[in-house]
């Protein structure tokens, strides 16, 4: 594979910018961390089960909420996208548990745009509770020491700000898991704790490029429940994503694209790499949810492998338009 060049000037930049993330997270996150990960769980050959979160009546339900290109709020757009969809009532009850599932996989800030934006987070957060949430809890794996992740996204501090508890990993919440069906997800440790104490799952994304997959959106988002040498499926990227399709049945989903980074995903590392495109899809349809944001990215569903692949296991829909879309625009 091709790699993009940088020059020297733009490498450095990177380095430092890398340096300065790590050497502030440092004392932050060095006592939250377990260096020991999920590997060598007891109960070895156990597979627990994941309980299917979406709601039948939703099924099929998109949003496709756009505003200023600059600027874009996103705490009132994802309110209006929901409010098109009936509202978060439609989707949690009074007294249930959601667990939302953001993409914390960096330590970087959220200007970056390679992890879920705390204004959104915040307000999901604020759409549970109001809807009658007993507890919002917010967790990732990130390939990053957890702690120093959560806290330079800001999703830590936003989280926490408006009523909900993070969870950072540690082996005790992983437990043995086999997708039915499945020939990558077999016997393997997976951040269940949070599952098992939730009613319903919401998945937020940013739309972002990906070196190896095309792209990270939400069924890639799913990733970061398992544990262990996860390194290993980057083999066949295709399929893993496949497999979480099939291993998580979300509730609903929140893609962010209210700017996309275009290159050097999933990572990134500088404002050039990002472009404002000022759409935000909430959908109970990861597959379409993601067929919509390969276009924010420049591509088609056909160009990402995962999407067709992840349709033919029953996860959703490539072809977003039959769901007949509600398309808003909010100034």
């Amino acid at each position: 594979m091709t790699e993009t060049p940088i020059d020297r000037r733009e490498f450095l930049g990177r380095c430092t910018r890398a340096g300065f993330s790590v050497a502030a997270a440092g004392a932050l996150g060095f006592g939250f961390y377990d260096s020991s990960g999920p590997d060598g769980l007891s109960g070895a050959g156990a597979s627990v089960k994941i309980p299917d979160f979406s709601i039948p009546d939703m099924k099929g339900k998109l949003c496709i909420a756009r505003g200023t290109v600059q600027g874009m709020d996103r705490a009132a757009t994802v309110r209006a996208a929901f409010e098109a969809l009936g509202g978060m009532k439609a989707f949690v009850k009074p007294g249930e548990r959601v667990l939302l599932k953001v993409n914390a996989a960096f330590a970087s800030p959220p200007t970056l745009g390679a992890t879920s934006h705390p204004d959104l987070v915040a307000a999901v957060v604020r759409l549970c509770l109001d809807a009658g949430a007993s507890r919002v809890t917010i967790t990732d794996n990130p390939i990053n020491d957890p702690a120093s992740c959560f806290a330079l996204t800001g999703i830590d501090t936003a989280a926490r700000r408006v009523g909900a508890e993070v969870v950072v990993p540690r082996e005790a919440l992983f437990e043995r898991f086999t997708v039915a069906g499945g020939r990558l997800i077999r016997d393997w440790p997976v951040l269940y704790a949070p599952l098992a104490r939730s009613d319903r799952i919401i998945g937020l994304a940013p739309v972002k490029d990906h070196h190896r997959s095309g792209a990270s959106m939400t069924l890639k988002n799913w990733y970061g429940l398992l544990g262990g040498r996860r390194n290993i499926f980057h083999q066949d990227i295709h399929t893993i994503i496949q497999e979480l399709a099939m291993m998580i049945r979300p509730t609903v989903v929140v893609l962010d694209g209210t700017q996309s980074m275009l290159t050097n995903g999933p990572t990134g590392g500088s404002l050039s790499d990002l472009k404002p495109t000022g759409t935000l899809i909430v959908s109970t349809d990861p597959v379409a949810a993601d067929a919509v944001g390969a276009e924010l990215l420049g591509r088609t569903a056909a160009d990402l492998p995962y999407i067709a692949k992840a349709e033919r296991v029953g996860a959703g829909t490539a072809d977003y338009r039959s769901l007949n879309p509600k398309e808003i625009q909010v100034s």
